[in-house]
């Protein structure tokens, strides 16, 4: 399992884990995070903005041109924004600090 840990926009560390392979919009869906995931991981919308923290950005694979495209529509975004969707955890990534801008909410969970 890979441990990651989710820092909302109030500061509150929420602990959660994921298989290798998984993708972290779901490991966040799962420990109740308020990322919507609209166009259900086909880079289609930017609800599933999250920002890495600094120490893991280049731990990732780089975001691809058509997340970079949809970052640039997205709230809050920082030098570290990723769509979580595109982050599939691996063991690389455990221990992973992802924060939860303050723009995210899920209208599916009003």
């Amino acid at each position: 399992m890979v441990k990651v840990t989710f820092i909302t926009d109030q500061g509150e560390k929420v602990a959660a884990q994921g298989a290798v392979g998984d993708r972290l919009l779901a490991v966040a869906q799962a420990a109740g995070m308020p990322l919507e995931g609209t166009c259900e991981g086909q880079m289609a919308c930017s609800t599933c903005h999250v920002v890495i923290a600094r120490e893991w950005f280049d731990k990732l694979i780089p975001a691809s041109e058509d997340e970079e495209d949809m970052l640039d529509l997205a709230a809050g975004v920082t030098r570290t924004s990723r769509l979580s969707c595109q982050i599939e955890l691996s063991e690389e990534l455990d221990g992973i600090e992802v924060r939860i801008p303050g723009e995210s909410h899920d209208m599916q969970r009003r």
